[in-house]
C-alpha cells in the first residue's frame, strides 16, 4: 500500500510538464476553436458564424484534393521508409567500431533542419546545374521538377525518404538489439533459414518499436511543410500542395482565418483518428 501510494506521489513531477504542454498546446487550439466559429473583417471585429466553415470546408473540392495528394505522399513515404529502414537496420553490424559508424551516419540526415533540407535539394535537383537533375539529363531522362508533376512528385518523396528512413533505421536497430541473444541460438540449432528467424522472431519482436515508427512517420509526413515548400512552393500548378501548405495559403495568403481554421482542426481530427485506429488494430491483440 505505501508503495502504491509513494507511486502515486511520484506524479506529481510530471505537473511541470503538463502545464508547459498545456500552455503551449491548449491555449493556441482554443484560440483556433474560436477563429473557426467566427468570421472577421479586421479591426479586431468578429461575427459569430457558428458551423458554416466546417461545412464550407468539408464540401470544398479544393480541400478534397489537397487531402488525397496528402494522403497519396504519406502512404508512398511509409511504404519505401518503414521496409527499407528495416532492411538497413538488419544490415547494420551488432558489435565492433562499425557499429558507432553506422549510428553515427545515420542520425546524420536528422541533425538538418528542414528548411535547410529543402534549400539542399532545391539546388541539388535543378534541372541545369543540380547534380541530380543535370545527371539524369545527361543520361537521357526528361527531368525538371520546376515543370513537370511526375518529376516534382518524385523529386519530394526522394528528398523526404533521404531525410527520414534514418529515424526508421534507428528505431529498427533498437528493437533488434534488445533481442535476447537465445533467440538466435535456439533458431541455428533448429536450423531455422535467415526467412524464418526475421518473421518468426525478428519481425514479432520489432512490433512495438515499428509500431511507434510508423506512427511517427505518419503524423510527421501528414503535416509536412517546410520541405516541399522550399523545395517545389507546391508546384508546379498544384501537384504538391499538400494539406498543411493549402493551409497556409488559405490563412496567410488570403486571410481566410474562419476557414483556415476550421480546416486546421479537421486537418487534427483526421491524424488524431487515423492515429487511434492504426495504433488499436496494432496492438489489439496485446497483452
Amino acid at each position: 500500500m505505501s508503495q502504491k501510494a509513494q507511486n502515486n506521489k511520484a506524479w506529481w513531477l510530471v505537473m511541470p510538464v503538463v502545464i508547459l504542454v498545456a500552455f503551449n498546446a491548449v491555449i493556441p487550439l482554443m484560440t483556433v476553436v474560436n477563429y473557426s466559429v467566427q468570421e472577421t473583417f479586421g479591426d479586431n471585429v468578429f461575427f459569430y458564424e457558428g458551423l458554416k466553415w466546417f461545412g464550407q470546408v468539408l464540401h470544398s473540392e479544393r480541400f478534397h484534393e489537397a487531402l488525397g495528394r496528402q494522403f497519396l505522399f504519406t502512404g508512398i513515404v511509409l511504404l519505401i521508409e518503414i521496409p527499407l529502414g528495416v532492411a538497413i537496420a538488419l544490415a547494420m553490424p551488432r558489435k565492433g567500431i562499425g557499429v558507432s559508424i553506422c549510428l553515427v551516419l545515420m542520425s546524420l540526415p536528422l541533425l538538418i533542419p528542414w528548411n535547410v533540407v529543402g534549400a539542399m535539394w532545391n539546388i541539388f535537383a535543378l534541372p541545369d546545374i543540380g547534380l541530380l537533375g543535370k545527371t539524369l539529363n545527361a543520361m537521357g531522362f526528361d527531368y525538371n521538377y520546376t515543370r513537370q508533376p511526375f518529376s516534382a512528385w518524385a523529386t519530394v518523396v526522394a528528398m523526404d525518404v533521404w531525410h527520414w528512413t534514418s529515424l526508421v533505421v534507428l528505431l529498427a536497430y533498437a528493437g533488434l538489439t534488445a533481442i535476447p541473444e537465445d533467440y538466435f541460438q535456439a533458431a541455428r540449432i533448429d536450423g531455422a533459414s535467415a526467412w524464418s528467424v526475421f518473421r518468426y522472431i525478428q519481425l514479432p519482436k520489432m512490433k512495438r518499436v515499428l509500431t511507434i515508427a510508423i506512427l511517427l512517420r505518419f503524423m510527421d509526413s501528414f503535416m509536412i511543410y517546410t520541405e516541399p515548400f522550399v523545395l517545389t512552393g507546391g508546384g508546379p500548378g498544384n501537384t504538391t500542395t499538400f494539406l498543411s501548405i493549402d493551409l497556409v495559403k488559405m490563412a496567410l495568403g488570403q486571410f481566410d482565418l474562419g476557414p483556415a481554421a476550421a480546416m486546421s482542426i479537421i486537418y487534427f481530427l483526421i491524424i488524431l483518428l487515423v492515429s487511434w485506429l492504426f495504433y488499436t488494430f496494432t496492438m489489439r491483440n496485446e497483452n
